[in-house]
């Protein structure tokens, strides 16, 4: 099957005082999609963004332990974040493209990296558009405005915006927590596509999603991820009785 991508070992990380995340160990495939479950406020967010040092951001966050992505520990001295950054992209929970184009909000992450041909960028905006599933709705308007299109539409141009930059690794934080049913069902599709070229972690607070869209599960309570196993074995089978409780609705 595949190999690992990312190899967490003995992660926590501390708000000041408050343990937020508690040891946290695993292994995330390349090229498979891994979802985090488990009540708000557990975690999954935060552990999101130690993938990609997005908490280096935040006042008083102090973080121990190894995230080696392709056998580098990113939290080395040294580490590049803005490189790291492009290999590791992340789609938010609300979708928020700049106030510009669709044709610019792709371009921007290319430009910044220093490409300047027009033809490049043209070749990168409609290879981008159409790995996120969304040329053929924004081909003939690539010059309007990305606030324009629907909240489903700005998401996939998120995303699209994401792959500009050509990562390996796509963090998505609740991609779809925002949207409306017909949108949700266009981002799970994506996924599956997704996952053929990258790897893909994505938060998701709703327990079928993470049964439809995802190969591997991990279950978060309260800064501990609890268990971590393939998707239909954590649904079916699951280790721990904190697991069964939340999956069948008992809590959270």
């Amino acid at each position: 099957m595949n190999n690992t991508k990312i190899t967490v070992k003995d992660l926590n990380l501390y708000y000041g005082d408050n343990h937020a995340l508690k040891d946290i160990s695993m292994d995330i495939k390349e090229r498979a999609v891994t979802a985090f479950i488990g009540p708000s406020g557990c975690g999954k967010s935060t552990f999101l963004k130690t993938l990609n040092r997005m908490n280096d951001l935040v006042d008083g966050v102090k973080i121990t332990g190894i995230v080696e992505i392709d056998n580098e520990n990113i939290y080395s001295a040294g580490i590049d974040t803005t490189m790291l950054r492009k290999k590791v992209g992340m789609v938010f929970q609300q979708p928020n493209p700049f106030p510009m184009s669709i044709y610019d909000n792709v371009a921007y992450g290319p430009r910044v990296h220093g490409i300047k041909d027009k033809k490049k960028l043209d070749a990168i905006v409609e290879e981008s558009l159409r790995g996120a599933a969304i040329w053929d709705e924004t081909k003939d308007r690539l010059h309007k405005a990305a606030l324009s299109l629907s909240g489903g539409q700005q998401q996939r141009i998120c995303i699209a915006r994401a792959l500009a930059v050509e990562p390996e690794i796509l963090l998505m934080d609740e991609p779809t927590s925002a949207l409306d049913p017909i949108s949700t069902a266009k981002i799970e599709e994506l996924m599956e596509q997704l996952k053929k070229k990258y790897t893909v972690v994505v938060v998701t607070h709703n327990m079928q999603q993470a049964v439809r869209v995802s190969d591997y599960t991990a279950f978060f309570l309260v800064g501990e991820m609890v268990e971590f196993a393939e998707t239909k074995q954590i649904f079916s089978y699951p280790a721990d009785k904190r697991t069964e409780d939340y999956i069948t609705g008992r809590f959270g």
